[in-house]
């Protein structure tokens, strides 16, 4: 199934329409995963990156192109894609577990400390996790990070949290 017939990005379709970080890259710590496929005009990512880590160029609607080695997974660009496409994920929170930092839209914003259900990119619970940060500085115009711990085996799949 294709994003066009069920409304959701498979992984699959993410890896051909985007340039992931590498496993090598993914072990060196924390970094985005672009995960946008629209072609629209749009440019905030680009914009929001202070390290030239994300590029549209022109036209621009080209889709964004992270260059992970340039990345340090500071998260500034997550809450600026108005399309909420962009993920922080880090591998090497522990030996076991890993975190994932995505925007977060609704009420009531979880806390800290909070346990929670963290769902896949069709919203199917995946496993529980930890929130372990909410940020939510005013430059983020609304739009709280939140930060997730999981299970590792699972950063590539948990993309948000179950409602309520």
């Amino acid at each position: 199934m294709s994003i066009a017939e069920c409304g959701y990005l498979t992984y699959d379709e993410l890896k051909e329409c985007q340039t992931l970080p590498s496993d090598e890259r993914f072990e060196r710590g924390p970094v985005a995963v672009i995960e946008c496929v629209q072609q629209i005009p749009c440019n905030p990512c680009e914009a929001a990156c202070h390290f030239g880590a994300i590029k549209i160029g022109e036209p621009i609607t080209t889709l964004p192109a992270l260059d992970a080695e340039k990345c340090v997974g500071c998260g500034v660009c997550v809450s600026r894609c108005p399309g909420l496409a962009i993920f922080v994920v880090n591998k090497t929170y522990t030996k076991d577990t890993a975190t994932v930092s995505f925007p977060y839209e609704y009420e009531p914003v979880p806390k800290e400390g909070e346990e929670k259900t963290a769902v896949n990119r069709m919203g199917e619970a995946v496993c529980s996790g930890k929130i372990v940060k909410v940020a939510d500085p005013v430059s983020f115009d609304h739009t709280p990070v939140v930060t997730i711990e999981i299970p590792r085996e699972y950063a590539d799949e948990v993309r948000s949290i179950e409602r309520g």
